[in-house]
């Protein structure tokens, strides 16, 4: 895929960084300095990896979930929680609702959800499925294989919700 340069006004030759280098209206691309390399010291941080696994996953809400985003705990938490879930073929989720938006990023096989009593299109890996917050759903794997899908969800930490007697008491 080409490399598109930022629009710029009329008359601005400002200079954009490219996968080629440097360049400016004026001038040609110029080689891009290369980073310096990262050198790994005893003690020192380093990225964490690890795959998603299945058997990794601990039955939750009707499936198996693999927790992605370890957290070493402390006062600040990250903004957004995240998790790979696997639905055997035929399955369905335990019904959930929840005061938190949700995104699927599915990885494989086909499925479809119920949104608040209404079944959605299908989708299939590659496909992105948004679920808003507070509306019920349960998600069926309609394939012959192991539904897997990452599920991104925030904020970490599902909001409180005003009771009716609470929003009358802050009212008076």
């Amino acid at each position: 895929m080409p490399f598109t340069a930022p629009i710029l006004p009329p008359g601005e030759p400002a200079a954009a960084v490219t996968p080629y280098g440097t360049t400016t209206a004026a001038t040609p691309a110029t080689p891009a300095t290369p980073p310096a390399r990262r050198v790994h010291r005893t003690g020192a941080a380093m990225a964490n990896r690890f795959r998603i696994d299945r058997s990794s996953a601990q039955e939750e809400f009707g499936l198996a979930c693999q927790r992605l985003i370890p957290w070493p705990g402390g006062d600040k938490e990250p903004p957004v929680g995240a998790m790979a879930c696997f639905l055997a073929p035929g399955g369905d989720s335990d019904p959930d609702c929840h005061n938190q938006d949700e995104v699927m990023i599915v990885l494989s096989g086909t499925g479809s959800v119920t949104l608040d009593g209404t079944l959605e299109p299908p989708f299939r890996a590659g496909d992105i499925v948004v679920l808003p917050r507070n509306q019920e759903h349960v998600v069926h794997n309609t394939g012959d294989e192991e539904l897997s899908w990452v599920s991104l969800y925030w904020p970490l930490r599902e909001p409180a919700v005003r009771t009716a007697t609470e929003n009358e008491e802050v009212a008076a």
